[in-house]
C-alpha cells in the first residue's frame, strides 16, 4: 500500500467474480459495491463490458481503473472521497452520475465531464440522504453547473427547465413566419389497365355471329381432313399396285 493512502479493501478478480456471478470479468454487466470499505479499484478496468456500476458508501480517493470503461452508462460514486471526477472524461456511454457526498469544491472539477455526449442526469447533493459537496455551497451553483453542463436534463433530482436564451428562441421561432411550402407534386392521371368495355356482356347478334363463325372454321378444317385423308388412301394404293405388279402380270405360253 502506498504511504498516505486510506487503509481499506482493495477490489481483487476473485471479489469481483464472487459478487457478480460471472467467471470472466468482462463479461460482467452489473455491479453492485456498495459499502465495503473500498479504498482501491483495483482490476476493475478489467470489466470492460460494465453498464451499471455502485461503488456508493466507500472510501475511494480516485477512480483511475474507470478510465477503461467505455460501456459505463450509470454509476454511482456517493459518499466516498473524491476531489477528482478526471478519469470519467473517457466514459463516453455515461449518462447518469450520482457524485453527492465527495470533496469537489469548484464546479471547474466538473470540466472534465463537458465532453460527454450522453450525460443527462448528474446528482452533486442530495438532500434525503444529507450527503453534498462543497461547491454547492457557492453562489449560482445551480447555474454555474448548467452553463458548464448544457446538455443535462436533470441536476440533483430536479428537472432542468428552458433557459431564458432557449426560451427567447423558443418564442422567436413561434412568431415567425411559417417557412414556404414547396408545392407537391401531383401524380400522373391514372390509367386503365385493361381495354374500354373490356368487363360489359357481349350482346347477342354478337354472340350469334361468333357461333357461326366458330361453326365454319370447324366445317372447313374437317373437310380439310377429309381431303388429306383421300390423298393418302390413293397414295397408298398406288404403291401396293406397284409392289404386287409382277405377281399380278399374266404367265407367257409354254411355262409351268
Amino acid at each position: 500500500m502506498e504511504p498516505g493512502q486510506p487503509v481499506g479493501a482493495r477490489l481483487t478478480p476473485q471479489l469481483l467474480k464472487a459478487r457478480s456471478g460471472e467467471f470472466a470479468l468482462d463479461s460482467i454487466l452489473l455491479l453492485k459495491l456498495r459499502g465495503l470499505g473500498l479504498a482501491d479499484l483495483g482490476c476493475l478496468g478489467e470489466c470492460l463490458g460494465l453498464e451499471w456500476l455502485d461503488v456508493s458508501g466507500n472510501k475511494l480517493t480516485h477512480l483511475g481503473p474507470l478510465a477503461g470503461l467505455r460501456q459505463l452508462a450509470v454509476l454511482n460514486v456517493a459518499g466516498n472521497r473524491l476531489a477528482s471526477l478526471e478519469p470519467l472524461a473517457a466514459c463516453e456511454r455515461l449518462q447518469s452520475l450520482n457524485a453527492a457526498g465527495n470533496l469537489l469544491a469548484s464546479p471547474r472539477q466538473l470540466q472534465c465531464l463537458s465532453g460527454l455526449q450522453a450525460l443527462e442526469q448528474l446528482r452533486l447533493r442530495d438532500p434525503l440522504a444529507r450527503l453534498s459537496n462543497p461547491l454547492c455551497a457557492g453562489p449560482d451553483y445551480r447555474a454555474a453547473v448548467l452553463g458548464l453542463l448544457p446538455r443535462l436534463r436533470a441536476l440533483d433530482g430536479q428537472r432542468v427547465g428552458i433557459r431564458g436564451g432557449d426560451l427567447d428562441q423558443l418564442c422567436r421561432d413561434l412568431d415567425g413566419p411559417p417557412e414556404p411550402h414547396a408545392t407537391p407534386t401531383l401524380p400522373p392521371p391514372a390509367r386503365p389497365w385493361v381495354p374500354s368495355g373490356y368487363w360489359e356482356p357481349a350482346g347477342p347478334e354478337s354472340r350469334t355471329g361468333s357461333i357461326l363463325d366458330e361453326a365454319c372454321r370447324q366445317f372447313q378444317d374437317s373437310l380439310r381432313e377429309c381431303r388429306e385423308l383421300d390423298l393418302r388412301a390413293g397414295d397408298s394404293l398406288a404403291r401396293a399396285q406397284r409392289a404386287l405388279g409382277p405377281a399380278l402380270a399374266p404367265a407367257a405360253p409354254g411355262t409351268f
